[in-house]
Order: C-alpha cells, then sequence, then structure tokens
C-alpha cells in the first residue's frame, strides 16, 4: 500500500511540475528564475534556445518518464513502453545539453553553476547508457540507468520542493540556492541507489 501512494505520489508531482513550464508561456514575460536573471541574458540567442530546450524538453521528459515504471504498460504494451522510451530519451539528451549551457548563466555563483552542470552530465550519462544498453538488449543494466535518470528528471520536483524550506532555514535565498543545486538531486541518486540495490537483492 505504501509503495503504491508513494508512486502515485511521485506521478501526481511529475505531472503539477512537467506542465510548470506552461506559465513560461502564458503568463507573464518573467516568471520563476526569469525574475533574477539580468535583461542582457534575455537578449542573447543561445541561452534563450537553450533555456526553452531544457523547460520544454525536461518538463516533457518528466511528464512522461514515470509511464515507463508502470508494469501494466512494460508487461501489456511493449510498443507503447518503446514509443515512450524513445521520445524520453531524445528529450533528456537535449535538454541535459541545453540544462548545462544554461548553468553558466545562473545568478547564484559558481557553486550553484557547478552543482546544475554536474547534475546535466550525470543525467545525460546515466540516459545515454541505458539507451545503450536497451540497444544491446542488457534488460538490468538498462532498467538501472533509466531509474538514474529518471531520478536526475526528478530534480525539478525535488528542487521546488527544498528551495522554500532551505530559504527558510537559512534566511538567504541566494546561500539556500546554492546548496538545493546539490540537494535537489543528490539525495535521489541515493533513494534510486537504494532501490536498485534493494531489487537486485529480490531478483
Amino acid at each position: 500500500m505504501l509503495r503504491k501512494i508513494l508512486w502515485l505520489l511521485m506521478a501526481v508531482l511529475a505531472l503539477i511540475i512537467g506542465l510548470y513550464p506552461s506559465l513560461y508561456f502564458i503568463g507573464e514575460s518573467k516568471t520563476g528564475v526569469l525574475k533574477t536573471k539580468p535583461e542582457e541574458v534575455f537578449l542573447n540567442p543561445f541561452w534563450n534556445l537553450s533555456f526553452y530546450t531544457h523547460i520544454i524538453l525536461g518538463g516533457l521528459a518528466l511528464l512522461i518518464g514515470w509511464l515507463q515504471f508502470n508494469h501494466k504498460i512494460r508487461n501489456k504494451n511493449v510498443m507503447l513502453h518503446r514509443q515512450i522510451g524513445k521520445v524520453y530519451i531524445t528529450a533528456v539528451l537535449l535538454s541535459s545539453v541545453a540544462g548545462f549551457h544554461i548553468a553558466f548563466y545562473t545568478t547564484a555563483g559558481l557553486y550553484a553553476a557547478f552543482g546544475f552542470m554536474t547534475l546535466s552530465v550525470i543525467w545525460f550519462y546515466t540516459t545515454l547508457m541505458a539507451f545503450l544498453s536497451i540497444k544491446r538488449r542488457q534488460l538490468l543494466p538498462h532498467r538501472n540507468m533509466i531509474i538514474y535518470s529518471y531520478a536526475c528528471c526528478f530534480a525539478a520536483v525535488t528542487l521546488r520542493l527544498w528551495l522554500p524550506f532551505l530559504n527558510a532555514i537559512l534566511g538567504d535565498f541566494e546561500t539556500a540556492y546554492i546548496v538545493v543545486a546539490w540537494w535537489c538531486w543528490i539525495p535521489n541518486l541515493a533513494v534510486a541507489y537504494f532501490l536498485i540495490q534493494k531489487s537486485s537483492k529480490v531478483i
């Protein structure tokens, strides 16, 4: 029962935050993190391309990625599972590269930038390895890497959950943002590692 509740909670949060990028198009011209950016950044076409690639495709990956862990879809409709997987992998590979680029422009300094860059590299690597593993029909490495990949993807959710608490505890938004640049994904990977180890013992 607890497992089902946690799975449902993950799905709901993924859907909510996955749709969050739509606010950049239907809301104010500057919302969320854009409020912290200097005006000259918006004149940079490469930043604009990377930013919107990152949020649109990253949001898409978050929206559909959790479906890959649905046993009914994976076992009863293998073709759908494969099609969702292709979209997810393509979206992540492009979004992670774009995320690495826009990390250079973070207003929270080098430590925050390095945190987001590291996340982008791990996200790209685990997703690429998941793709290469399934191409070689290595099912277990594929499953493990896709768990790590979605743990990185879910950082979009955990960042927004942790940031208000860190800001309240530390009393400074910039410091909280530096911490969350690392804390939004390191615990996620730790949980992913625990789940993989637990499932390996069952197998």
